[in-house]
Formats: structure tokens, C-alpha cells, sequence
């Protein structure tokens, strides 16, 4: 659901689609699509997502390389097949750098497919729950 929002808000914010709206429509679509989100936090790690489940650590780092120095890569995979999960992470030396990822690579094609790439969320501290945890969520029975 937050991978369509941020497609929309995208598609809204930068296609012709924008340009056929009213400024006050464009803005009112903008905003509903972005959901409650807050902004995002300046990170030198990113999140990539709609990755190639072909896609290697090594080829993330050789294309996110281009645009500054990659400390690391990472994508993620399955235990059992060893292919992507479809998303992976991306530690950048500077802040600077990452924004120069993001937007080198945001909405480009990695392998075929079209990736996105975003400043990765810190992850919550251990032992406290997260509202999508299935095993904190009240039961109706």
C-alpha cells in the first residue's frame, strides 16, 4: 500500500498529469496521496525497493556507485531460493552522497525492472512492538 502511495504521489507531482490540474487540485491530490506520512529523515542509508528478484548485491552496488561512495549493499534475499525479496539497502559515506543516489536512481531501471529508492527509516528499538506486529494486535475474541 505505501509503494502505491508513493507512486501516485510521484506520478502526481512530476508527470503531465500535474500540469492538467488546477495548482489547488494538483496540491489536494498531492497531499492526499502522501497519506499521513511524516517526512522523510536525511539518512546515508537507502531503502531500495521494486527490485528484479535476479538483481545481486554486487550490481546494487556497481549502479548505486555512480553517484557517490558506496560503503555497502545489501539485498535482501530468501533463505530457500537464494532471489531477491524484492528489495535491498544501500550505505552511502555521506549524507550528500545518498541524496545524489536518490536521486540518480529513484524511479530507474535496475535490471529491467523500475526501482525506487528513499532514505531508509531507523529501525524501532528492539522489544517495542510495532502496530502491524500481527501478535500485539487485540483479537475480537
Amino acid at each position: 500500500m505505501a509503494l502505491r502511495l508513493g507512486f501516485a504521489r510521484r506520478l502526481l507531482s512530476t508527470s503531465s498529469f500535474a500540469s492538467q490540474l488546477s495548482a489547488p487540485a494538483a496540491t489536494a491530490a498531492a497531499t492526499a496521496a502522501a497519506g499521513d506520512k511524516p517526512a522523510p529523515i536525511p539518512s546515508d542509508t537507502l531503502f531500495v525497493s521494486g527490485l528484479n528478484k535476479r538483481t545481486t548485491t554486487e550490481k546494487l552496488h556497481e549502479a548505486f556507485s555512480q553517484f557517490g561512495q558506496v560503503v555497502h549493499a545489501k539485498v535482501v534475499t530468501d533463505r530457500n531460493s537464494g532471489y531477491s525479496k524484492g528489495f535491498g539497502f544501500v550505505k552511502y559515506m555521506s549524507i550528500e552522497d545518498a541524496a545524489k543516489g536518490i536521486e540518480g536512481m529513484d524511479a530507474k531501471f535496475l535490471d529491467g525492472w523500475v526501482i525506487f529508492a528513499e532514505y531508509a527509516r531507523p529501525r524501532p528499538p528492539p522489544g517495542q512492538a510495532t502496530s502491524q506486529d500481527p501478535y500485539t494486535r487485540r483479537s475480537g475474541y
